[in-house]
């Protein structure tokens, strides 16, 4: 682990290849602060890191539990000002169970808004990687957009609609909770603005990453491939793709865009409205 030198501090919760091409975009001359429930993991990527020449340092983070985000956002803020966020963890339909995924997917991104925006510096940004899934979901009754916007993290599990019998598989746990992600950015891009500082999200379609590769070998593969298949690009996207699109937003030339999610899923939601794929949604 490089020793930290620079005052501007880049926090990355979730130390796969996403997280990890969105830091090789966005934090050249800054400290990246990896973050991950997996220490190993995070050691390996700030090892990466560092052998590229960027300045890297490691926590532990469970984003399910509020102390924990709230431990890492202080030790982010001790560092140094903390100019970017980037919230890469979750776990796919092919990982976890419903209510973990509900727990991580949902919640955790709740936590991470709700304590960064406590401690993101006036300038900064914060990008949360939602999922094109949030998008095949049909509309959602207006009550539910605004508790799944607005609730406080802490009461998110208690709301009847994330109920075990509600929510009854993984794959529908991760549309709404990705479906949540976008509703929540939008919210708290507001409280973030009071700072002087922006939030957005980014819904990647099928990304080649180890997450993505559990779902291709999974039962749901199949229809993976098919929807591959069906878009306009006809092929998996790339993690730098998503670096590229995340530094936009992050920086300069994305300064007047905050609180809204950009679908970066080489067409796969264009193919489902035109009828060119046909979606089978669990429930």
């Amino acid at each position: 682990m490089t020793i930290a030198t620079s005052h501007e501090i880049v926090v990355v919760i979730g130390a796969g290849s996403i997280g990890q091409a969105i830091a090789r975009r966005v934090g050249v001359g800054k400290t990246i602060l990896l973050a991950d429930l997996n220490g190993d993991a995070a050691a390996a990527a700030a090892d990466a890191l560092s052998v590229a020449g960027f300045q890297s340092s490691t926590a532990k983070v469970d984003v399910a539990s509020a102390e924990s985000v709230r431990a890492l956002a202080d030790s982010a803020s001790q560092l140094g000002t903390v100019v970017h966020v980037v919230h890469t963890a979750g776990l796919s339909p092919a990982q976890a169970s419903p209510q973990a995924i509900i727990n991580v997917d949902l919640v955790g991104v709740a936590h991470v808004l709700e304590q960064f925006g406590q401690v993101i510096a006036p300038g900064g940004t914060g990008i949360v990687i939602a999922s094109q899934a949030g998008h095949m979901l049909p509309p959602l009754p207006t009550e539910q957009n605004q508790a799944l916007a607005t609730t406080p993290a802490a009461e998110l599990t208690q709301l009847p609609f994330l109920q075990p019998d509600a929510v009854t598989n993984s794959g529908a746990a991760y549309a709404l909770a990705k479906r949540a992600n976008i509703l929540r950015v939008q919210a708290a891009s507001v409280e973030w603005g009071d700072r002087g500082a922006r939030l957005n999200s980014l819904s990647p379609g099928i990304i080649m990453t180890p997450l993505a590769m559990d779902e291709l070998n999974s039962p749901a593969g199949a229809a993976y491939q098919q929807m591959i298949q069906a878009s306009a690009a006809g092929r998996v996207g790339t993690p730098d793709e998503i670096g590229a699109t995340a530094a936009f937003l992050m920086g300069r030339d994305g300064a007047f865009i905050t609180g809204t999610d950009l679908l970066i899923d080489g067409g796969v939601i264009a193919s489902i409205a035109t009828g060119r794929y046909q979606l089978q949604l669990s429930a």
